[in-house]
């Protein structure tokens, strides 16, 4: 579990693609200080596991379906990416439940700058629509944020300078795509109150 509290700006230093996965290697010398085999870690966003780690750097395999259905299959050398550590059971509860498992992708559409903030406005993807509410929690690229304003077919969040220099969002171009995931609780209260039919009824 994470909590979209990113704790570094990595860089994707290599790609090695397979016929149906890839391979990458990225370069974070805040997330490899302890890093093992087999630990989690997400990027922008993505919950992926460690294969091999030598220095500041780490590797992890990605499948097709994580190349195809979130932003991960547009990464190349060079690619900065927000990084997190898993949630350590003693550790700070910063954001929300971040479980690093991607429901679409969305664009941004516009920035607006503040005086010291900046509102970015993205595109309301339909499968995931009715999960969002103002002022309600989102993670987009990894990042926990709260969603400032809900229309009809965008949704807007306000990054805060920290944010803006921290994490990939403070540089994201109008027309780049970014993962999305909803809050957790969302789907699991829609899921108890949803009428369930066949064996399961008592």
């Amino acid at each position: 579990m994470f909590t979209g509290i990113v704790e570094e700006l990595g860089v994707v230093t290599q790609i090695t693609h397979a016929r149906d996965s890839a391979r990458l290697q990225i370069e974070g010398e805040v997330v490899t200080q302890d890093v093992s085999h087999g630990d989690s870690i997400s990027v922008n966003g993505v919950c992926l596991t460690v294969t091999q780690s030598d220095g500041a750097t780490f590797e992890t395999d990605v499948m097709a379906q994580t190349l195809q259905h979130s932003s991960i299959g547009g990464l190349e050398p060079g690619s900065p990416v927000n990084l997190e550590r898993a949630l350590r059971v003693d550790g700070r509860f910063g954001g929300h439940v971040v479980q690093g498992h991607v429901e679409t992708t969305t664009s941004l559409l516009r920035r607006e700058p503040g005086e010291a903030w900046e509102v970015l406005t993205f595109a309301l993807p339909a499968a995931v629509a009715r999960y969002l509410v103002a002022q309600g929690s989102v993670t987009l690229d990894g990042v926990s944020l709260t969603v400032s304003h809900l229309g009809h077919d965008t949704f807007s969040v306000s990054l805060i300078p920290t944010t803006l220099s921290m994490t990939t969002l403070g540089s994201l171009a109008t027309g780049r795509s970014v993962n999305v995931e909803v809050d957790v609780l969302a789907k699991y209260v829609e899921r108890l109150l949803t009428p369930r039919g066949g064996e399961d009824d008592e």
